[in-house]
């Protein structure tokens, strides 16, 4: 893990660490994967937070933990998406759109995560540097994912907040290969918000007695 934390090359002043910029790429795929509704969009997932933990371990103990909470939930995505690879009848998972349950569920477990988090942060202030915008980070991912992982539309509304945040807080920290990947990341949630949405009303339209399924 040594010469994966390694300088790989510099752009616009900015030192990209080998793992830096590995790790990101991998998120980025799973991403693109996760838009198709491909399975292995997990496993890569799981890959890219291995990676990103052994390049934040040390020194922002707080990233490396969150990258362990990623693969944690790269696992049960992985689950959920094997129980539901079939209900859109492409042998992929169906997308929809969170009940006005999930979404408040979702919207309070991210309030509260993101202040016990930051909380923790500031009171043990090796984990990060910039305790409140790392929390929202943090949690802002777990709930991306498990939206992701459940096959809910909102999940790309997730990926954007964190995106708005996750672009400048990499730059600032030093990790600008993130940072540019975060800008990457926005272009590619539109796409997907888009993909995901039209397939959600097409999967929710009813189908008329005696017209072709």
């Amino acid at each position: 893990m040594n010469s994966l934390n390694s300088e790989a090359f510099v752009l616009f002043g900015q030192h990209i660490l080998w793992s830096d910029m590995i790790g990101n790429i991998l998120g980025l795929i799973g991403l693109a994967l996760g838009w198709r509704r491909n399975l292995w969009s997990w496993p890569v997932q799981f890959a890219s937070g291995l990676i990103l933990f052994g390049a934040f371990y040390g020194h922002l103990t707080g990233s490396a933990g969150k990258q362990a909470v990623v693969m944690v939930v790269a696992l049960y995505g992985w689950w959920q998406w094997n129980r539901n690879k079939g209900a859109a009848g492409d042998g992929h998972i169906a997308p929809r759109f969170a009940t006005w349950r999930e979404r408040g569920a979702m919207i309070g477990a991210a309030a509260v995560g993101t202040v016990a988090v930051a909380l923790l942060f500031k009171a043990y202030p090796s984990l990060s540097w910039d305790p409140w915008p790392d929390a929202y980070i943090f949690v802002g991912t777990v709930v991306a994912m498990y939206a992701q992982a459940r096959g809910m539309v909102e999940f790309w509304f997730a990926w954007l907040l964190v995106d708005l945040v996750g672009v400048p807080l990499n730059f600032a920290n030093g990790y600008a290969f993130s940072g540019f990947v975060y800008v990457i990341y926005g272009a590619l949630v539109l796409w997907g918000m888009r993909d995901w949405w039209l397939r959600s009303r097409d999967g929710a339209r009813p189908v008329l007695e005696g017209a072709p399924a």
